[in-house]
């Protein structure tokens, strides 16, 4: 299986090494022609306005939206759920989400950097106990569509969801140092 890691700003090295840890080679995507090869994508955490403005400068936006819409499984994490959403909320007017998620997003939801916190998440179908939840500058997600499962909760909100073979986390998974969330969007994305 060949997994990318969408590389044009963000936390995309971490990814890159969660992908190595559980035996991936991971591929950092950077242009429309990369997407592909993929057999399973990763939208890192960052600014999401930034990435926004890159992938439409860089040709990419259009061609990630028709992957996504065509069945490439995706996890998007923080940043990547607010490109993957329907709708945007609190963003600026030229960030143009991919709306392949049917959710509403709140960015910046629970506040500022000094804001950011740590939670253990009950996740549904993940062995193990709880899962350590990292919490930066995370949006809040609003509303979730009929399609959407929610996979995870904290304080009655939904953290961590799919839709068909999207996955998407207001946390960051990727720097809690627990594999568990990658490994089960993976082996999914597999099948």
């Amino acid at each position: 299986m060949k997994a990318g890691v969408l590389a044009l700003q963000g936390a995309f090295r971490e990814h890159r090494e969660v992908l190595h840890a559980l035996g991936f080679d991971a591929i950092e995507v950077r242009t429309a022609k990369q997407l592909l090869s993929l057999d399973a994508l990763l939208l890192p955490g960052g600014e999401s306005t930034t990435m926004t403005h890159l992938l439409r400068t860089s040709g990419m936006h259009a061609h990630l939206t028709d992957a996504l819409r065509d069945g490439l499984p995706t996890l998007g994490t923080c940043a990547g759920l607010i490109l993957m959403a329907k709708e945007v909320l609190d963003g600026r007017e030229d960030q143009i989400p991919l709306g392949v998620a049917d959710v509403t997003v709140r960015r910046n939801a629970y506040g500022r950097q000094r804001d950011s916190f740590e939670a253990n998440l009950s996740v549904k179908g993940l062995l193990g106990g709880t899962f350590p939840g990292v919490f930066i500058r995370a949006p809040v997600i609003e509303r979730v569509g009929p399609m959407v499962e929610v996979l995870a909760e904290h304080d009655g909100l939904p953290v961590l969801a799919r839709q068909g073979s999207l996955w998407f986390s207001t946390f960051h998974p990727e720097i809690s140092g627990d594999l568990r969330i990658h490994e089960a969007f993976l082996k999914e994305a597999e099948v």
